[in-house]
């Protein structure tokens, strides 16, 4: 036992003290959209090379391009043929949103989509001090993955309060990861209406939130969105642990959500 205390204090501390930090400039992170101007039909790269279809250019004047992190997979192709830097790299883990529409970005100042327009939260200051989450896994191991590695020395997510539950009827929060296939839908609405109000819905990764590369398929995963509502979305192709833990503080109230700027609903 001696040995081993002195074993871990000769290793020092290795949680990330620094909530959120900064990525390595050289991590592959998702693609940001600047308000550079695009090149248009003209050039066509990123469209052409997106194997999820979340780019689509409108050709004008001034072409507009908007990218879709839900379907996102954070692949980095479109980053590398974009010749006007209109896609870029980003290094920031805070990529969760409050809003379907927040995860469209565009070098317009803003984005056009179809959508449901959903009441905001008032309530979530009440899991400010502490959440309970149940994970719900409907088919990705990797973001399963991820959200173990949340928990490790490394990040310790119960730090901030948040404790992964086995049962959903000691649940406040329900993290889903995977893209709900027919399998699985009906278990995802049972798991939600097992829980007490008030609580909150968290669609962890690009599966999750649209289907990702398995939307549209005969199996109807498209995401969480169609079963259940969703107060909050972390995309990833699997979402970087701190990532996740962003999105559940999020849901909390304790953390900002993204926003590049506000999107148009219509």
């Amino acid at each position: 036992m001696i040995k081993l205390l002195s074993y871990l204090l000769s290793k020092g501390v290795v949680t990330q003290k620094k909530l959120l930090p900064t990525a390595d400039p050289e991590w592959w992170g998702f693609p940001d959209v600047t308000t550079e101007a695009c090149a248009g039909a003209g050039c066509n790269g990123c469209v052409e090379v997106c194997p999820t279809d979340a780019i689509e250019i409108v050709d004008g004047t001034t072409p507009i391009l908007n990218l879709d992190r839900g379907a996102c997979i954070g692949c980095g192709m479109c980053i590398e043929v974009c010749p006007t830097k209109t896609i870029v790299n980003t290094t920031t883990y805070a990529v969760a949103t409050a809003t379907r529409e927040d995860l469209i970005l565009s070098n317009s100042g803003k984005a056009k989509i179809e959508t449901v327009k959903k009441t905001p939260r008032t309530n979530l200051h009440i899991f400010k001090e502490s959440v309970h989450a149940r994970v719900v896994s409907t088919g990705c191991s990797s973001c399963d993955a991820e959200i173990g590695a949340s928990g490790n020395a490394i990040f310790d997510i119960e730090r901030f309060g948040i404790h992964i539950v086995a049962s959903p009827r000691y649940a406040d929060a329900l993290l889903i990861t995977g893209p709900v296939g027919k399998a699985m839908q009906e278990p995802l609405r049972r798991c939600y209406e097992a829980m007490a109000d008030p609580r909150v819905v968290i669609a962890i990764g690009t599966c999750a939130i649209t289907g990702g590369v398995h939307k549209n398929g005969y199996t109807e995963a498209n995401g969480a969105d169609s079963i259940i509502p969703v107060d909050v979305y972390v995309p990833g192709c699997p979402p970087h642990p701190w990532s996740i833990i962003h999105g559940v503080l999020v849901a909390m109230g304790k953390a900002e959500p993204y926003k590049q700027y506000p999107a148009v609903a219509g």
